[in-house]
């Protein structure tokens, strides 16, 4: 029996609690060990002298469009995409064609990716109006990372706009649900303001601070009111960070790279409706508030929202342009890039994308460096300079946001489970991921 099935040497390991130089020894899939080690016998070796290795990034909310919506993206493409920017597991959003609202929809995602594609994965479980009184016993259903409300920007029945569907949902279930927090009434009731012929610019106008804060307080009011915890997904305001620091024993947080990196007006001036995204992304005051909430510990999780429309459809006039923009490719060079701004710690970055969706959602042996758990991992070039371009994308729709943005710090290997499944730009071996697994 070899020593390892993969050794890596000379790397800066970063966890939440230290940084330091050793080596880290794989074993069926596992840390078998850390520390000195001896390379001998070792199936194989990869000398990370001069990269920082993280535990794996895990992007805990895209959209990869599989079933019915293939034209902008798949199962396959959007896992290629992660595994090339870094990412060792995603978790897919259930606003698909059909939504995914019952466990047979979650199997037949499940189905879909087994042995096509590269990283790890979870799926989201819709809660809607149809399925609440069911939603106790589907939120364990193999494969779920948890139940998923939409309070506004969904159409269809995923649509949850009312409070008293909202309390039914709230009422069955207990693990930790994810919830898009727009206030659907005000929402219509704003669109009218909207003028002929206006820009993307309107859109953080239409879908304003107020819009954000109600849907969060509604939410809240019906957590506190029933014990249940929730998570609020892509936080854009000063408004609701102030209101949440008040509610953590029953709210996570997550803030989105494209929230942190991109302010209007200056997005819309340069990129138009491909800005778009609900969300919206907002002005300074309100992406100040966002670091700021990232440095005091409210935010628990970041993410990406990916979620791609071919150029064709963004192209469409304001507001019938669709919201949404693709990222899970671009985390990891975006975000490295504002540590090397000083914006925020390395280790820092690893607990809000590793160790945060482990303690947020249960997450069964992934999220740290520790004998014994999955031998997920992020190796990155601290030093490298990239530019982001349209061409490096997997994703079938072919664009960024970030096309052309200089960069310093780059995604150089990821390791799912001891495999190495990209290296230097490029997939390596045969796809091999498979569902994650969370506590009861």
């Amino acid at each position: 029996m070899p020593a390892f099935d993969l050794l890596i040497r000379n790397g800066t390991v970063v966890t939440p609690w230290a940084v330091g130089t050793t080596d880290i020894g794989i074993r069926d899939g596992r840390f078998a060990a850390i520390g000195d080690l001896r390379s001998e016998g070792a199936v194989e070796v990869i000398d990370a002298r001069g990269l920082h290795v993280l535990p794996g990034v895990i992007d805990t909310q895209v959209h990869f469009r599989e079933p019915g919506l293939e034209h902008k993206e798949t199962l396959a493409s959007g896992m290629r995409a992660a595994a090339l920017g870094g990412v060792v597991g995603v978790f897919e959003m259930p606003n698909t064609s059909p939504n995914t609202t019952t466990p047979e929809l979650i199997a037949d995602k499940l189905a879909r990716v087994a042995g096509k594609v590269w990283t790890d994965h979870a799926f989201y479980l819709g809660g809607d109006g149809t399925n609440a009184e069911l939603l106790r016993g589907y939120e364990t259903a193999p494969g779920v990372c948890g139940v998923k409300v939409f309070m506004g920007a969904s159409t269809g029945t995923l649509l949850v706009a009312d409070d008293a569907t909202l309390e039914r949902i709230v009422m069955n279930g207990r693990r930790r649900m994810a919830v898009h927090c727009e206030d659907e009434p005000r929402l219509l009731e704003r669109k009218a303001l909207i003028p002929p012929g206006a820009t993307a610019h309107w859109h953080p106008v239409w879908r304003d601070e107020q819009s954000a804060l109600r849907a969060t307080q509604r939410l809240l009011n019906l957590a506190r009111r029933h014990g249940r915890p929730v998570h609020v997904l892509h936080v854009t305001t000063a408004e609701e960070m102030e209101f949440l620091r008040g509610q953590k024993d029953l709210a996570t947080v997550e803030v989105l790279a494209n929230h942190l990196t991109l302010a209007a007006p200056d997005c819309y001036d340069r990129l138009g409706t491909l800005a778009q995204m609900n969300p919206p992304v907002r002005d300074e005051r309100h992406r100040a508030a966002l670091w700021a909430a990232v440095a005091d510990g409210t935010v628990d999780i970041l993410a990406t929202d990916h979620a791609p429309h071919t150029r064709e459809e963004k192209a469409k006039p304001y507001p019938a342009s669709p919201s949404g923009m693709p990222g899970v490719q671009t985390l990891v060079p975006v975000m490295l890039d504002h540590v090397a701004k000083g914006r925020l710690s390395l280790q820092r970055l690893v607990d809000l994308t590793s160790a945060g969706p482990q303690r947020v959602f249960n997450l069964m042996n992934k999220g740290r460096i520790a004998a014994g758990y999955d031998a997920d991992l992020t190796l990155v070039d601290l030093a490298a300079e990239r530019t982001i371009e349209d061409s490096q994308q997997a994703s079938k729709v072919g664009w960024t946001p970030f096309h052309g943005m200089r960069v310093q710090g780059w995604p150089m290997a990821t390791v799912v489970r001891g495999q190495v499944v990209m290296r230097d730009g490029q997939i390596t071996g045969a796809p091999n991921g498979r569902p994650m697994r969370f506590l009861p």
